[in-house]
């Protein structure tokens, strides 16, 4: 029976349509455009380089945003946040796609990306208390299809739609999934007496101020890092400063005020701090193997991009199946299992896909993609589950907030350590091989007498006694093209290993993390239940 004060008895999956719709639309657009970027740039007469701002700013928008969401809520609404959101959203998407230079179309991406950045903490704190402490682990399965399963069907439908037609679409496509989305929000989500409660507190502009510096110079940072040779260009040196200046200063001012934007109080619930961690490192795994397998099996095996999405569609099915199977056993077993089962999988995979090479067939790939799918819904949903279960509902949007947050920001870092380790362990590779290449090594000898051989049956013509890239003279031999095959193994192989070193390296992190989540507490749910079974019995 409800009260006045209570909002209107809602089937719960009726909400977390309405708002998982629009989620999955904002989370799929990070990474989308990714594979589009070449017909974007060309198209709009840009360079690459320049071309790669269309997913900087939003990316800068959205880190920015992101954490004010559970503050924006409770001051303006969360029913009139969430309609303001998606409708700035779908219009920053047919801005987008109307856009005729490349200077409009990163304003827009701005508009799109602040817009965007509130509904994915938002989201979460709405099913979390629409459903019962018993189900949340299925409120957190519908949340994980769209954190998880977006970010790897994004660059195969970004992929899909740029080749097919043309990169606007990939924009337009947003617009219908807004407005329905928009209509049942509008009729289904309704605030909770809490939130009308707090509409009079005062505005933190300070916090406000250092979490947009702080936050925006660190995603700018990551974002164009590796472009600029870090530490080594000025700019990067200069939004390092104002990154540290920024959060030092925003930590200090969000403990000193009443009424912070962002309570970084909820951090000493242990279970919730352990689980930010957590969810932090996941980002970083989950974004760093998103970032290498797609670039191994294009540069380096030679799959287009389209072919590439592909090849990485078994972790987005294997990833939808487990969320619906961990999401329906969460509230019967403990989660801190499925999360030690999920972490092990994961860096078991991370072994597997450290043994690919040059002859590696698709199948090769295709079955640690299965296994890393399910790993990351045992990681997601557990994790969740267990961070969120001892927080109060007044600061439910708060925790989301910092929750996703970190999130993102271990993705980045993610992206941002994978992209410059690959730079500089092919850069290694490369210069201890050749030290190898000697005119003296046996192996290199038997190569040379098997390619002159070959290209001899091919009626070659001895020239090029130098081969471009070798610290020798080879002897004159009717096989010119003998210097390109060795060059074009000296890079294969130099380009190869760099892949190798990070899938090496993160299996060490996922093991890791198996003793961390040791220190969250078991999820108060189990603890509900045990009073309800054994009321005469002082279990806890």
């Amino acid at each position: 029976m409800s009260t006045p004060d209570s909002k209107p008895l809602v089937n719960p999956w009726i909400v977390t349509i309405s708002v998982m719709l629009a989620t999955f639309m904002e989370v799929l657009d990070t990474s989308v455009v990714n594979v589009s970027i070449p017909h974007i740039s060309g198209n709009l007469s840009a360079t690459y380089e320049e071309g790669t701002w269309v997913i900087t700013s939003y990316l800068v928008a959205n880190a920015i945003v992101l954490p004010m969401a559970g503050w924006l809520a409770n001051y303006f609404g969360r029913r009139r946040m969430l309609l303001a959101c998606v409708a700035g959203f779908s219009l920053a998407s047919l801005l987008c796609g109307m856009a005729s230079s490349l200077t409009q179309l990163i304003l827009f991406r701005i508009l799109q990306g602040l817009c965007g950045g509130g509904l994915q903490p938002l989201a979460q704190a709405i099913l979390l208390e629409s459903f019962p402490k018993e189900k949340h682990g299925q409120a957190m399965a519908a949340y994980g299809l769209g954190i998880i399963v977006a970010p790897i069907v994004g660059p195969t439908l970004g992929g899909w739609i740029t080749d097919n037609y043309n990169w606007r679409w990939i924009f337009y496509i947003n617009i219908p999934v807004g407005i329905f989305s928009l209509s049942m929000m509008a009729r289904f989500i309704h605030d909770p007496p809490y939130i009308r409660r707090n509409r009079d507190s005062g505005i933190d502009l300070w916090g406000m101020g250092l979490l947009a510096l702080g936050i925006g110079s660190l995603q700018l940072l990551l974002d164009t890092g590796q472009r600029k040779d870090w530490l080594g260009s000025r700019d990067i040196r200069i939004e390092l400063f104002c990154c540290i200046a920024g959060l030092i200063a925003f930590v200090i001012c969000e403990l000193s005020v009443s009424r912070p934007i962002v309570n970084l109080r909820a951090l000493k619930d242990r279970s919730f701090a352990v689980g930010v961690l957590l969810m932090s490192l996941v980002g970083f795994c989950l974004y760093a193997s998103l970032v290498l397998i797609p670039q191994y099996l294009q540069t380096l095996l030679g799959y287009p991009s389209l072919q590439a999405g592909l090849a990485l569609s078994p972790r987005g099915f294997s990833a939808f199946a487990m969320t619906i199977i961990v999401g329906a056993i969460a509230a019967r077993v403990d989660v801190r299992k499925i999360l030690v089962v999920g972490f092990f999988v994961g860096g078991i995979t991370m072994f597997m896909l450290s043994g690919l090479n040059l002859n590696a067939g698709y199948w090769d790939v295709f079955w640690p993609q299965i296994l890393q799918g399910g790993a990351m819904s045992c990681v997601f949903i557990p994790l969740s589950t267990a961070a969120m279960s001892h927080i109060r509902r007044e600061q439910m949007g708060n925790a989301t907030s910092i929750f996703n947050l970190m999130r993102n920001i271990g993705g980045s870092v993610g992206i941002a350590s994978m992209t410059t380790l690959l730079a500089r362990r092919q850069q290694f590779h490369q210069s201890r091989l050749i030290e190898h290449v000697l005119p003296g090594n046996p192996q290199i000898e038997a190569m040379l007498h098997q390619s002159t051989q070959f290209f001899m049956l091919k009626g070659a013509d001895p020239r090029n006694r130098r081969a471009p890239g070798l610290p020798f003279p080879l002897p004159a031999t009717p096989a010119p093209g003998r210097h390109a095959l060795i060059r074009g193994s000296l890079q294969d192989h130099g380009n190869r290993l760099p892949h190798h070193d990070p899938h090496g390296l993160l299996p060490q992190g996922s093991q890791k993390t198996r003793r961390a989540q040791a220190q969250t507490r078991r999820p108060s749910l189990h603890r509900a239940r045990a009073r309800r079974v054994h009321p005469r019995i002082g279990i806890c």
